[in-house]
């Protein structure tokens, strides 16, 4: 069996790339970096650390890649001969990898093979969806007619802490232990894979949005929290009693909503919460905060981990407090070398506050969140 995976950086090599290789799947990596690709290619395998109480070594082997920037056409021959493809590219790559896989697919229509399917791993809601209509895009009539017999393309829910980090192979990665692939199975085309690891839903939104409110929430907090404290890491961070109070009553903020949308169980919910922050204080993951909260501007996004769950808390006459800090710490955040956090601050300075939330965070002034933010933003020095 043979898996494509784009992107063949931490995520793609330490988490993805691992589990398909695991379940069976030789794995070919699309990358444009030409020392990885090449590396792959002179190895066929790379070494995965789990970063838990004990350190654990694993051996990924079975993979292979291709530039695609060098050699798109062995893309496209590739996709016409896989089983499956995956991608963790990154949300802004997504529709920038669709004309490629479009080829592809024209390719296995044209000779009449098998559905495949095509998971989107990437940090953000509906990938696999924003990939489709990407294609579809770059598809003819007659072609978009048949793209459902052809392809699926289910959209997922991912999570693994894979930090920042800096080895002398190449190849190596550190990643933490829990992790957590969920799937939309009513969305997949044709056989649906075998793989360890991956579990599969009838509905996804509910696994999506508490990993989103839960996870990416309490990740981001930290992370513009920490920064304007002074802070580098996020374990740092949490390491400060009020910091890691905020952090917590936030996500029982956002907690409180998905009870809500979802029904959550209370008591396994908290529990949930409770093990997100116990990842977050791993004191084998070296994560900065920079990293963490780098590209406000999507992060605090009308539908995003921080506005998302505070706007629709507000529609429900509950006040998201601690959430609105988080929102107001992200607009404080200006590292220079993040062109996001620059664009939002001559945002501040040219039109002011009012004009920036408005504009990043879809709160409009009147609003009791607005307010929120307005006054933790003042606070802050």
């Amino acid at each position: 069996m043979l898996a494509v995976h784009f992107g063949a950086g931490n995520i793609g090599r330490g988490f993805i790339g691992k589990l398909l290789s695991q379940s069976g799947y030789e794995v070919c990596f699309v990358d444009i970096n030409e020392t990885v690709i090449n590396e792959l290619n002179q190895r066929n395998r790379y070494n995965v650390e789990i970063l838990g109480q004990e350190s654990e070594q694993i051996i990924v082997e079975g993979v292979k890649g291709i530039n695609s920037k060098q050699n798109p056409d062995a893309v496209v021959d590739a996709i016409y001969q896989a089983d499956l493809i995956t991608t963790a590219v990154g949300p802004t790559v997504l529709k920038l990898i669709s004309s490629v896989i479009k080829e592809g697919i024209s390719k296995r229509m044209k000779e009449g093979k098998v559905p495949i399917n095509v998971i989107a791993c990437e940090n953000m809601i509906g990938g696999s969806t924003l990939l489709k209509n990407a294609v579809e895009e770059k598809l003819n009539a007659e072609e978009r007619k048949m793209l459902d017999q052809y392809a699926g393309f289910p959209d997922a829910a991912v999570d693994r802490i894979v930090p920042n980090q800096k080895h002398e192979d190449p190849l190596m990665v550190a990643v933490e232990p829990f992790y957590e692939w969920v799937v939309d199975q009513t969305m997949m085309a044709g056989q649906v894979p075998n793989i360890a690891g991956l579990t599969y839903v009838d509905d996804l939104a509910p696994y999506i949005e508490r990993k989103l409110f839960t996870v990416n929430t309490g990740h981001a907090m930290t992370a513009y929290l920490g920064y304007q404290a002074g802070y580098n890491t996020i374990k740092e961070t949490l390491e400060n009693k009020e910091i890691y109070a905020d952090v917590k009553k936030a996500l029982e903020e956002s907690g409180e909503l998905l009870q809500h949308k979802h029904g959550f169980d209370q008591t396994t919910h908290e529990a949930y919460i409770a093990k997100i922050l116990g990842r977050f204080e791993n004191p084998h993951l070296v994560d900065e905060v920079t990293r963490v909260g780098r590209a406000p501007i999507r992060k605090i996004g009308p539908d995003d981990r921080l506005v998302g769950p505070a706007r629709q808390l507000a529609e429900l006459n509950k006040e998201p407090n601690y959430l609105a800090k988080g929102i107001a710490a992200a607009l404080r955040f200006d590292p220079e070398e993040d062109e996001d956090a620059v664009q939002i601050q001559k945002k501040i300075k040219s039109e002011g506050l009012s004009s920036a939330i408005t504009s990043f965070t879809g709160v409009e002034e009147g609003e009791q969140l607005f307010e929120l933010i307005s006054k933790h933003y003042k606070e802050m020095k």
